[in-house]
């Protein structure tokens, strides 16, 4: 019976020969991820529960502090205090404090993530992890303490859709204006439990960032998970990240059946495709630069596990430097998505650009992203953001509006002070 890569992963995971959409399996789970929003109802689950020792401390488990760091309150100071105690108490390898970064950049990059396994996190863009080929989704806390007990977590078999993108990329179009389209295409609903396989040339062509930023708005459709099938690129990635943090933990990689049959195909063709804006209040309610140029802003936000990487910030600093700067009446918060990242960026001379230019460049973390770090929208304010979401309240405000862009978009919205297609500068 020929499969999709999300039913090779899950067979393989839940120990049957074939598996197939509708299916109620039992997963095993390779790598599981809480962080400071989510793991203190996990730990206190555990503890109601009367579970004593977790499944795994030395490998699969990761608890890392992402989303409200340094401490920005003493609810968060006693959440980053209980996990602290269960990761001493648990004796748990795998914990990132305040220092690394967001947990969706963080796991990749130190080796935790692995082709053909399933990846669960206490955290909806857990699906980021897709783009290794890589089955990974979000779930509640208090299923990732039944993870946490078991090493194990039952799924029903998804659908695929299938996205297959071709063609060339035009100058100042990237892989958020491709996932943009595609959410705008299907809806908010329209992958509701489905997984989300994005193949083709114009995908193959695509770096790692690139992919991962596709992967991680899977959810933004609906969809369980955001598959990219692995090939050199993605070998490369592991191996580097593995050697470099010391990490030996075997996987197999795999691919579906060419034969495989997905519930849709949809042709995705970006010859054409311009820079796009995802507008308010919903991720699905995308126009293209032009349509919506000219509105005024007050706030750029250029980071998050969307778009945060190395080539995000590059990116976004060549608009700004080739334009001798951003408007005087801009907010410009710049977030590296973890301290390899800022480093990197530190070593090539973009975060002191940026600060030259007067952008804010915050420690690498959730930030603005969230609506309760930095970069806070106030009322009738409007902010352009690389991130994931544009729900109403997302970043601040009731009152304020946030479009979502890539990185070269939001920093030509920076350059101008007014929402603009960056060809247009």
């Amino acid at each position: 019976m020929a499969m999709t890569l999300a039913e090779k992963i899950l067979a393989k995971a839940s120990g049957n020969k074939t598996v197939a959409p509708g299916d109620i399996v039992m997963a095993k789970i390779e790598t599981a991820m809480a962080h400071d929003i989510t793991g203190p109802l996990t730990v206190n689950t555990l503890k109601n529960e009367g579970i004593e020792k977790v499944w795994d401390n030395e490998e699969k488990i990761t608890i890392l502090f992402d989303h409200q760091i340094p401490a920005d309150s003493i609810t968060a100071a006693e959440n980053h205090a209980l996990l602290r105690k269960f990761v001493k108490e648990q004796g748990i390898k795998n914990f990132y404090d305040i220092r690394e970064g967001v947990c969706h950049q963080v796991l990749p990059e130190k080796g935790h993530v692995l082709p053909g396994t399933v990846a669960v996190g206490a955290d909806s863009h857990t699906c980021t992890y897709g783009a290794f080929g890589t089955f990974a989704t979000g779930i509640g806390s208090t299923d990732m303490a039944a993870v946490f007990a078991t090493g194990e977590l039952w799924f029903k078999v998804p659908e695929t859709l299938y996205f297959n993108v071709s063609g060339k990329l035009n100058d100042f179009v990237t892989s958020k204006d491709v996932i943009l389209k595609i959410i705008g295409e299907v809806g908010f609903d329209g992958a509701t439990y489905k997984a989300a396989q994005y193949g083709g040339e114009t995908v193959e062509e695509m770096s790692i960032s690139s992919r991962m930023t596709m992967s991680n708005m899977a959810i933004e459709m609906g969809a369980k998970a955001g598959l990219i099938e692995p090939d050199v690129k993605t070998t490369y990635f592991i191996k580097r990240a593995m050697q470099k943090h010391g990490t030996t933990r075997p996987y197999t990689a795999l691919k579906g059946d060419e034969d495989a049959k997905f519930e849709e195909t949809h042709e995705i063709e970006v010859n054409d495709l311009e820079p796009l804006f995802a507008c308010p209040h919903a991720v699905d309610n995308v126009k293209t630069a032009r349509e919506v140029a000219g509105r005024p802003i007050d706030q750029v936000f250029i980071g998050s596990c969307t778009n945060g990487r190395v080539e995000d910030l590059r990116a976004a600093i060549n608009i700004i430097d080739q334009h001798g700067g951003i408007a005087d009446d801009v907010r410009v918060v710049v977030t590296p998505a973890s301290r390899e990242v800022m480093l990197e960026a530190i070593n090539e001379g973009i975060i002191q650009k940026f600060y030259e230019y007067g952008c804010v460049v915050t420690n690498p973390s959730c930030s603005a992203c969230m609506g309760a770090l930095y970069g806070i929208l106030g009322p009738n304010e409007v902010g352009v953001a690389t991130s994931n979401r544009n729900f109403r309240g997302r970043e601040g405000s009731l009152e304020s509006e946030v479009y979502l862009a890539s990185p070269i978009t939001a920093a030509a919205c920076a350059v101008k002070g007014e929402l603009i297609d960056p060809r247009d500068l």
